[in-house]
């Protein structure tokens, strides 16, 4: 179960999703988690620790969190209280699953909530941007590629280059991933290049004033 980033940053003053503890209804639903009489326990782990947990006890048309929270290094509390479960008709049959926001006056349908105060709730009520958010070009155009290198089973890291086509896959689908692979690639790579000639531009400007300087100390 995922739910922990890997990194914090600001843009804007804002949190990101990456960066709080999540629920996701469709993880619930996937797992049979949604039966009413079924209790569970979720951790959330990092570098195959467990950091955190959570019991999830589902009741007709809620489910209830049962946790303890500390924040800010204050005591620890524990939390218990219910979040209503909304289902949707499926254009294919079937139906799906959404939390109801439980923070005052909210109440929105979603299918995440974050913990990013004392309870869990949508990242609307808590102001949390997605990450891609505060990405530029170059580290949304790296991210797109690592994520068709991981489809294709290929080492992650753009600079490491082609691997093979992975068993079962058409030769079709992985001409075309290798072809969006290669431009995220090279719009990476070009936008670093630009950066770096910019950068040595400004070394360069600032070597010229300092020679000049060292001159005018010693024509004084």
């Amino acid at each position: 179960m995922g739910g922990i980033g890997s990194g914090r940053g600001y843009q804007g003053g804002k949190d990101t999703t990456d960066d709080c503890r999540s629920l996701d209804v469709r993880f619930l639903q996937r797992n049979g988690l949604l039966s009413a009489g079924r209790s569970s326990v979720l951790n959330w782990t990092r570098s195959g620790k467990n950091e955190a947990s959570i019991q999830v006890r589902m009741e007709a048309d809620r489910v209830i969190l049962d946790y303890r929270h500390q924040r800010n290094g204050s005591e620890w509390k524990r939390h218990n209280y219910p979040v209503r479960i909304e289902w949707t008709r499926c254009h294919y049959g079937g139906a799906r699953a959404w939390f109801i926001c439980p923070a005052n006056g909210c109440g929105k349908r979603v299918a995440k909530l974050h913990l990013n105060g004392a309870i869990f709730a949508c990242r609307h009520c808590y102001h949390l941007a997605y990450p891609s958010q505060r990405e530029n070009l170059d580290a949304r155009a790296t991210r797109r590629a690592d994520k068709i290198r991981d489809r294709l089973n290929w080492e992650p890291g753009i600079l490491n280059g082609h691997g093979i086509k992975p068993m079962g896959m058409h030769w079709r689908t992985y001409h075309r991933l290798t072809i969006q692979h290669d431009v995220h690639v090279n719009i990476s790579l070009n936008i670093i290049q630009q950066r770096l000639l910019m950068y040595e531009a400004r070394l360069g400007s600032i070597d010229e004033d300092m020679n000049l300087f060292r001159k005018i100390e010693v024509s004084q």
